[in-house]
């Protein structure tokens, strides 16, 4: 059965690209969540105008892959305990979120988030919100990372947080 999942954790380029031939990812798509204004645009949300996050729809088959491993996957991929920023991606709209399309889901994602602190020293500032509404990207954001890998943003930042997830997340992903 498909579920879905919204994530915000950086640039939605990275979250993308980390769930990109996951075993069990139906899609994913590249949006904007959590601000104040309807239909925003990239060049808003990067202007720190809209209030919203940059945001990863995640759907996934439930049979295959659960809520859990999904969580640990997005807590590998980012940096949850810096507040609205991953590395040099600094502003609100690169905050650590997660929004629930489901209300069900929260125990799961507490229970998530108690594992994730074990892994970093600090406390996590990811936020939990109740999705109010997804905006879809522009176009040219689908699949930003396979279409410009060699691209310097795509080789330096993304490149090694998908490499790193790939390997701890091995077992996951499609050959």
């Amino acid at each position: 059965m498909a579920n879905s999942i919204i994530l915000g954790g950086g640039c939605f380029w990275c979250i993308e690209a980390v769930f990109s031939g996951v075993r069990g990812v139906i899609s994913t798509k590249s949006g904007y969540s959590g601000g104040h204004t309807s239909h925003p645009t990239y060049q808003e949300v990067c202007a720190k105008n809209t209030g919203h996050a940059e945001v990863v729809l995640v759907e996934y088959d439930d049979t295959s892959i659960n809520l859990q491993t999904i969580l640990q996957i997005f807590f590998a991929a980012h940096n949850p305990t810096q507040l609205n920023h991953q590395g040099d991606d600094v502003g609100p709209q690169y905050r650590s979120c997660i929004f629930l399309m489901d209300e069900t889901n929260m125990t799961h994602v507490e229970k998530s988030m108690t594992a994730a602190e074990l892994l970093w020293d600090r406390p996590l500032t990811t936020t939990v919100e109740t999705l109010d509404k997804f905006w879809p990207a522009e176009a040219e954001h689908d699949d930003y990372f396979a279409l410009h890998s060699q691209q310097p943003y795509c080789a330096t930042v993304i490149s090694p947080k998908v490499a790193k997830v790939r390997a701890s997340f091995s077992e996951l992903y499609e050959s």
